[in-house]
């Protein structure tokens, strides 16, 4: 059956929604959102805004290399446990833990060292990396070439992404004025933490849920076999919860950010 409301009636249109929104009500929840490459805690922003809005806690721990820190001889293991002890000295409990991007594997070592304080993991177009390998692992040779060919190019052992390559892969579904907004905020990316191969077999002995937020516009690794975020990627996680959403790598983020936040409380709720 369906009731259908015209303009006279938007008062009895509101209470209905008010009804539905108390029988099926938001189930309130802890976030802490990891962020990835070529970007910091600001990047969560919009979408941290609109899970407040919805009734949420969110927590947006910065990292080393990252934010105001110019420090760019750090490691993967100086960034797990930054994230890792962010979450004791606040003294979180049943945490949402997101990952995106390359906070993915940030994700993975986090969990190894607070898992009694993790509700879920979501990795959000992020990197499930299996045990022994790096980020950079998991992109063509061609492009793993290109990525050392810029490290290389460093004074300080960094990668920055030419502008078509970020254009075309990170912020596809972007116009270009906002493609050249974000650019400008990116800074260069310390490359030492891609490289690292990462012992991870801690992790996968862990028993907690986990959920793979698929955005199906994201062009950062190649669409089709043998690459790609999902399946390629998720499936790594064993059992896990799929949740897909329109959405290139970083767009959305800024754009849409209502979409993100509902599509993250989908993945996360019980």
């Amino acid at each position: 059956m369906y009731t259908i409301y015209s303009g006279q009636n938007a008062a009895h249109k509101q209470q209905y929604y008010k009804q539905k929104q108390q029988q099926n009500p938001i189930q309130p929840l802890t976030f802490v959102l990891v962020h990835g490459s070529w970007a910091d805690a600001s990047f969560w922003y919009p979408v941290a805004a609109e899970l407040r809005a919805k009734g949420h806690t969110v927590y947006i721990p910065e990292y080393p290399g990252h934010g105001d820190d110019p420090n760019t001889n750090v490691t993967h293991g100086m960034i797990s446990k930054a994230v890792a002890d962010y979450i004791a000295a606040n003294n979180l409990r049943d945490i949402i833990l997101v990952g995106h991007s390359f906070g993915g594997s940030i994700v993975q070592k986090v969990a190894e060292q607070v898992p009694d304080r993790i509700k879920r993991l979501v990795f959000m177009n992020a990197f499930v990396l299996g045990d022994g390998q790096s980020v950079a692992d998991q992109f063509p040779p061609p492009a793993q070439q290109a990525f050392e060919q810029l490290r290389k190019a460093s004074r300080d052992d960094t990668i920055m992404l030419p502008f078509p390559l970020f254009r075309d892969a990170f912020v596809n579904v972007a116009d270009l004025a906002l493609a050249q907004q974000l650019y400008s905020e990116a800074r260069p990316e310390p490359a030492k933490p891609a490289f690292e191969r990462l012992d991870l077999k801690a992790f996968y002995r862990l028993p907690t849920p986990r959920s793979y937020l698929y955005l199906t516009e994201d062009n950062v690794l190649p669409q089709g076999e043998g690459y790609g975020w999902h399946p390629h990627m998720s499936s790594r996680l064993g059992m896990f919860r799929l949740i897909k959403s329109p959405g290139d790598h970083m767009t959305y983020f800024r754009t849409k950010p209502a979409l993100l936040a509902q599509r993250l409380y989908e993945a996360s709720r019980d």
